[in-house]
């Protein structure tokens, strides 16, 4: 029997994961290719969620989607682990020993072949090597991040509700280092679950006395990479909601105190989430005869190629690829564009099983604007090419559906329509009786 073609997809984010799901669906089902899907978690959660779930408005419980399940569902393999190396002339990923909580090995290291291999690893935050940031500041890379930082967060509420005395200095305080889309929104959700929490019986703490949200951003201006429009219209918001906003400041020092900024002020804060700059996973940069760039992304070709090794692709925010073939200019790390590369994918893979000898579909980055939601208050964007041509400045209610739009197209690539809209329905009649906002 003539062996399968192995297409290993390593990182189950939303594009992996809908790479992993489309193919599996038809390479998979058919039996044309075996489709191994690669994760070091066993649940996946959209990441623009993860602000939601820092600040516990959203429960993850209720809304992750289990890798096994869905390879079963959808035709392909599922394998649990860290990949560690790849050797790109032999043709494997190796894959890390998983260990159980008492320390004993689970599963051993093992080694997966590869016909194509396509790495959708994603990102990690960039410290920029800042003392301190690391050992003191939460992330929000991943799930277990945001749930920490929440564990945090809930915690030193529930302190502050039972300790003798007030509310002392710096321990109600959140610093959120990065003004990019995840730091603003994370800013606007933690001002609605905090007041919304201290609403449930927690009495003594007064919200808009006790529990302050700093925002610090080393660009003169919000949201540096979207337009200046949507820039002002979300620092007015935030200002409404007496974010402390600290422009043109760069964070120097992250201590177990606080944040200290190169203009000498200090922030004393025993909460500190650190969401400035990206990069990618640093084993990366150890794949041999592989091209990486200064934040570790692989170097890729207009058909998301590895330069050196044409059975190897990498897409999403791992990648450094040109918006179009022969332009300097980057894709920018944003789900619309690991979603449009995720589709080009499914068509270059079944090309390569289906007809090895025909070219490969080039791609091109198309914005379709951008969208930043903050919570109940607002949320605002623009729509690129639209029909007055150019870029319109959307805000309110238009925006709001629109952002929820793109959570249901997620969900919808992964399960079908009308799973999402049977979904809606229980989500409609569940709320009233959960809490609106995680309480533990």
């Amino acid at each position: 029997m003539e062996k399968l073609h192995q297409i290993v997809i390593v990182g189950g984010g939303a594009g992996g994961l809908e790479l992993a799901t489309k193919l599996g669906n038809t390479l998979g089902k058919k039996n044309l290719a075996e489709v191994i899907l690669v994760d070091a978690k066993k649940t996946h959660v959209w990441k623009p969620l993860l602000h939601e779930i820092a600040a516990g408005s959203l429960n993850p419980d209720k809304d992750e989607l289990e890798y096994l399940a869905q390879a079963h569902w959808h035709h392909f393999k599922f394998r649990f682990g860290r990949v560690d190396n790849v050797d790109a002339e032999k043709k494997t990923v190796s894959i890390s020993p998983t260990f159980d909580l008492d320390g004993s090995e689970i599963i051993p290291k093992r080694k997966i072949h590869f016909d194509t291999l396509v790495l959708a690893v994603g990102s990690t935050v960039n410290d920029f090597n800042i003392p301190g940031a690391k050992e003191f500041a939460v992330a929000l890379d991943t799930q277990d991040q945001a749930e920490r930082f929440h564990q945090k967060l809930h915690n030193s509420i529930l302190r502050a509700q039972t300790q003798k005395g007030p509310v002392k200095t710096g321990q109600l305080e959140v610093v959120i280092v990065g003004g990019g889309a995840t730091g603003v929104e994370l800013a606007a959700e933690l001002h609605k679950a905090t007041r919304e929490m201290t609403a449930y019986g927690l009495d003594r703490i007064n919200p808009d006395r006790d529990i302050n949200i700093h925002l610090v951003e080393a660009s003169p201006r919000l949201l540096p990479a979207l337009p200046p429009k949507i820039s002002s219209s979300v620092e007015l918001e935030l200002r409404k909601l007496n974010v402390k906003l600290f422009l043109g400041e760069k964070v120097i020092k992250v201590s177990d105190g606080g944040i200290e900024t190169a203009s000498g002020k200090k922030i004393i804060s025993s909460l500190v989430v650190w969401a400035a700059g990206i990069k990618a996973p640093e084993f990366l940069t150890k794949i041999n005869g592989i091209e990486t760039n200064s934040i570790n992304q692989l170097i890729v070709d207009s058909t998301l190629q590895t330069t050196n090794y044409p059975d190897i692709f990498a897409f999403g925010d791992c990648a450094a690829c040109s918006i179009e073939p022969g332009s300097e200019q980057l894709v920018p790390p944003r789900a619309q564009a690991a979603h449009q590369q995720a589709s080009l994918l499914y068509k270059s893979i079944k090309i390569r099983v289906l007809k090895p000898n025909k070219k490969l579909p080039t791609y091109k980055y198309k914005d379709y604007g951008s969208l930043v939601n903050l919570g109940r208050y607002s949320t605002v964007g623009n729509l690129m090419g639209s029909l007055l041509g150019g870029s319109m400045f959307i805000e309110g209610l238009i925006a709001r559906l629109m952002y929820l739009m793109l959570y249901q197209m997620h969900l919808s690539a992964l399960h079908g329509y009308l799973s999402v809209v049977f979904r809606l329905l229980a989500k409609l009649i569940s709320r009233r009786t959960e809490a609106r906002v995680k309480l533990h």
